[in-house]
C-alpha cells in the first residue's frame, strides 16, 4: 500500500506491505510490522550501517562506494550475520540511515526484534525481518535527533540499563590465555592503590571453552580468588562465553542433545577461534537451560562475582532448527534473560559479540566494536572486524548514540610503552574515546608501567570530564577539543606523536 508521509516538511513515498495505519508520534511516524521500501530521492546519500554484533562492522559509507562489510566468509561466520550478506548492495541490521547533501538524515529503525534487516541503493531504502512482528520507526531531521528518538523510543518499547561499571582492569591484554593465579596475585596488591572498581579475569582460567571450572593454573579455586580481590577493595569479574562450546569439550563429548543443530542434523559452528571452530547451544533445549543456570548460580553466588563479561554472545542468535522452534533473536534474548534472573538484579553483565536489540534491558553495557591490540593497523589485514585500535575507534564512535540504552565499552586504553606499537596521539585517541563512553578499561599491569606512566593512569582513572558532542567526530572534554576526523582518514593511520 504506497502512501505519502510527510516528514520534517519532506513528503517521502513509502510503500507497506499490509494496511494497518502509520502513527504519529515525537519527531518521526511509527509504520506497521512487514515490509517497508521507501523512495527517499537523496541521490548518491551516505549509508549508514549498523553491525549486527558488537563486531561487525558500522559506520558511513557513500551509495556509490562498495558495501561496508567483512569479505573472508569464516570471518563473516564469527562477527557478522552471515545469512543476509550482501557484496553488491549496502546492507545493515536492526536500522539503517541515509545522510543527504542538505546533511539531513532518514532513519529508519526497527523497534523490535524478529532480525531486522535493511537495505538501501540510489532510489530506495528498504527494511524486512525474517520474523515479522515489530513496527519500524522513521524519522528526518539532524542526524543527532533521529537517532537520539530512536534510541528513546528503543528504551520505551524494549529496556535500558543505566548501571555503571566503573574502572574495569582486565588480565587479556597483558596476559591473554596465558593469565595465571600467581600472576593475579601481584597484580591484585598493586592495583589496590589504584581507583580500580573491577578486577576482570579474561580467557584462560576455564578448562575449556564450554567446561567452566578452574584449570591447574588456578591451584586454589575461583573462591579464594574473588575473595582477594574483594579484600582489596574491588569487585571480582570473570570472563565467559556461555552460549558456545568447543567440540573437544567434556559439555560437547558428554551431552551432544546440546548443541544447536541445521536441518541435516549437524552440529552448527557458530564461528573460528582459538585456532578451531566452536559450536553452539541450543539455548531452548531444557537441558542447556539447566546448564547455564548451575553455571550461573556457581559462577556468582558459589564463587562470588558480580560482574560477568559474557563473550560470543551472537551464537546464541545463529541459525538452526532449535529444540522449541522459538525465532533465533528471541531464543537469544531469552538465554540472557536467563542469566539475568539467576545472576540476579545487582550483578553487572557486559555483552560481547551481543545484538543490540534483543539484548536491551537485560544487560548493562555492550562492547562497540573488535577487540583493541596495541597496534593502529595491521599491515596484513584490511578486515573491518579484526583485532586493531583503528577498528575499535571506527566502530565505537558510530555506537555512541547507544549510550542512552547500555554502556558502550570501547575497550581497553593502554598507558604501557612495553609490548605497544602505539603512538602517544593514537592511545590518547583511545583514553578520549573511553572517557566520552564513560567506560574506562585498562589491562596494563602497574609492575609494566613507570612511574610517570602509573602517575597518568592513576589521573586519567580519576577524572570524570564534562563531554560534549559537538559533530559527528568533534567533542569538548571539559572544553578541550577533540577531533576524531584524523583518527578515520585512511591516508592518516599513522600519526606522528
Amino acid at each position: 500500500m504506497p502512501l505519502l508521509v510527510n516528514l520534517a516538511g519532506r513528503d517521502f513515498a513509502v510503500e507497506l506491505a499490509g494496511s494497518e495505519p502509520v502513527i504519529p508520534v515525537t519527531g518521526g511516524v511509527v509504520l506497521p510490522p512487514g515490509r517497508v521500501a521507501i523512495l527517499h530521492g537523496l541521490a548518491d546519500a551516505l549509508f549508514y550501517r549498523h553491525g549486527q554484533n558488537s563486531w561487525s562492522p558500522c559506520g558511513w559509507r557513500r551509495l556509490s562506494e562498495p558495501p561496508l562489510r567483512i569479505a573472508n566468509p569464516e570471518r563473516r561466520l564469527t562477527a557478522d550475520d552471515t545469512g543476509w550478506d550482501d557484496p553488491s548492495r549496502h546492507h545493515s541490521s536492526a536500522v539503517a540511515a541515509l545522510q543527504g547533501a542538505d546533511g539531513r538524515v532518514l532513519l529508519l529503525g526497527s523497534l523490535g526484534l524478529g532480525t531486522p534487516r535493511l537495505a538501501a541503493d540510489h532510489d530506495t531504502l528498504a527494511g524486512w525481518c525474517e520474523e515479522d512482528g515489530a513496527s519500524w520507526f522513521l524519522a528526518y531531521g539532524s542526524e543527532a535527533e533521529v537517532f537520539a528518538r530512536y534510541a528513546g523510543l528503543l528504551a520505551e518499547r524494549i529496556g535500558g540499563s543505566e548501571r555503571r561499571a566503573g574502572n574495569v582492569w582486565c588480565t587479556w591484554y597483558a596476559y591473554y590465555e596465558g593469565v595465571t593465579e600467581q600472576l593475579l596475585n601481584k597484580d591484585i596488591a598493586g592495583l589496590a592503590g589504584l581507583p580500580y572498581d573491577v578486577v576482570q579475569v579474561d580467557d584462560g582460567w576455564e578448562q575449556a571453552v564450554g567446561d567452566w571450572e578452574p584449570n591447574d593454573k588456578f591451584p586454589s579455586g575461583m573462591r579464594a580468588l574473588t575473595e582477594r580481590i574483594s579484600a582489596a577493595g574491588m569487585v571480582p569479574g570473570l570472563w565467559l562465553a556461555p552460549f558456545i562450546v568447543l567440540p573437544t569439550s567434556r559439555t560437547a563429548r558428554e551431552h551432544p542433545e546440546y548443541l544447536l543443530r541445521d536441518a541435516e542434523g549437524r552440529p552448527v559452528v557458530a564461528g573460528h577461534n582459538w585456532g578451531t571452530s566452536y559450536w553452539a547451544l541450543d539455548l531452548t533445549h531444557p537441558g542447556v537451560q539447566e546448564h547455564l543456570t548451575r553455571l550461573i548460580h556457581r559462577v556468582v553466588h558459589e564463587w562470588g562475582f558480580t560482574y560477568l563479561k559474557i563473550d560470543f554472545i551472537n551464537a546464541g542468535a545463529i541459525p538452526g532448527v532449535r529444540h522449541s522452534g522459538t525465532p533465533r533473536e528471541q531464543a537469544y534474548r531469552d538465554g540472557l534473560a536467563l542469566i539475568r534472573r539467576v545472576a540476579g538484579p545487582e550483578v553487572y553483565l557486559l555483552g560481547s559479540g551481543g545484538l543490540l536489540l534483543p539484548s536491551l534491558g537485560l544487560i548493562d553495557g555492550l562492547r562497540s566494536g573488535p577487540d583493541v591490540a596495541p597496534l593502529w593497523t595491521n599491515y596484513a589485514s584490511d578486515d573491518p572486524s579484526d583485532a586493531m585500535a583503528y577498528n575499535a575507534v571506527v566502530n565505537t564512535l558510530h555506537r555512541l548514540w547507544q549510550s542512552p540504552l547500555l554502556q558502550v565499552d570501547p575497550d581497553i586504553v593502554y598507558f604501557r610503552s612495553r609490548l605497544n606499537l602505539l603512538t602517544d596521539t593514537q592511545k590518547d585517541w583511545l583514553k578520549d574515546l573511553a572517557s566520552i563512553c564513560g567506560f574506562k578499561a585498562v589491562s596494563d599491569p602497574p609492575s609494566w608501567l613507570s612511574p610517570d606512566e602509573l602517575g597518568h593512569l592513576a589521573a586519567y582513572l580519576a577524572e570524570q570530564p564534562e563531554i560534549v558532542q559537538e559533530a559527528r567526530y568533534r567533542f569538548a572534554i571539559d572544553g578541550r577539543v577533540v577531533d576524531f576526523t584524523a583518527a578515520l582518514d585512511p591516508a592518516r593511520q599513522y600519526p606522528i606523536s
